[in-house]
C-alpha cells in the first residue's frame, strides 16, 4: 500500500480504507453522494480542476434519467447523485425531467426530446445533444464544454451561467431564448 507524506513533517501514514461493511452502508453512500454534490455546487472555475467521483456502479443508473432528481429540484439537491455519464438516450423522451446536478459528461442525447427539462448545475462536458429539442428548458450553470449541440433547438429556453467553450453550436437555434448577457458573449 502506498504511503502518504503527512504535511511534510516526515511522518508516514497509511491511506484510510473503508471496510466492506462501511462501503455498503447507506449512510456512507449518502455521504459520498453529498461530497460529489459539493463538487458540483462549487464555482465552475473550481469544477474545471476537480476530479469527478467514479462512475456509479449501479447497473440501472442510466434509467434514473427517466425519473430525474426528486429532491431539491432546481437546486441540484438530491438523496443520490444523478450519474448519467456515457449513458445513451438517442431518440428517447426526457421531456419535463429534472436533471439538475446531473453528471452527463459523454452521454448521448442526440435527437432526444428534452423540452421543459431543468438542468441546473449539471456537468455535460463532451455530451452529445445534436438534434435534441430543448424547447422551454431551463439551463442554469450547465457546463457544455466540448459538447455537441449542433442542430439542437433551444427555442424559448432560459440559459444563464452556462459554459460553451469548444462546444459545436453549428445549426443550433435559439429563437426567443432568454440568454444571459455573459452567456450571449460565448455564443
Amino acid at each position: 500500500m502506498e504511503c502518504i507524506n503527512c504535511a511534510g513533517h516526515g511522518q508516514q501514514q497509511q491511506p484510510h480504507k473503508l471496510s466492506p461493511k462501511a462501503e455498503s452502508d447507506p449512510a456512507m453512500k449518502l455521504i459520498g453522494s453529498l461530497a460529489a454534490a459539493a463538487v458540483l455546487l462549487a464555482p465552475q472555475t473550481a469544477l474545471a480542476n476537480a476530479r469527478l467521483p467514479p462512475v456509479d456502479s449501479d447497473p440501472n443508473r442510466c434509467e434514473r434519467a427517466f425519473v430525474g432528481n426528486t429532491l431539491g429540484m432546481a437546486n441540484a439537491v438530491s438523496d443520490k447523485l444523478l450519474d448519467l455519464r456515457s449513458c445513451v438516450y438517442t431518440g428517447k423522451n426526457l421531456a419535463d425531467k429534472v436533471l439538475s446536478g446531473a453528471l452527463v459528461a459523454d452521454a448521448d442525447f442526440s435527437n432526444t426530446l428534452m423540452s421543459n427539462v431543468t438542468m441546473t448545475k449539471s456537468y455535460a462536458k463532451g455530451a452529445n445533444f445534436s438534434g435534441s429539442d430543448l424547447t422551454n428548458s431551463v439551463l442554469d450553470r450547465v457546463d457544455f464544454t466540448d459538447a455537441n449541440l449542433s442542430h439542437a433547438k433551444f427555442t424559448n429556453a432560459v440559459i444563464t451561467g452556462a459554459k460553451f467553450a469548444g462546444a459545436n453550436l453549428e445549426g443550433a437555434t435559439f429563437e426567443d431564448a432568454l440568454i444571459g448577457q455573459e452567456d450571449y458573449k460565448q455564443l
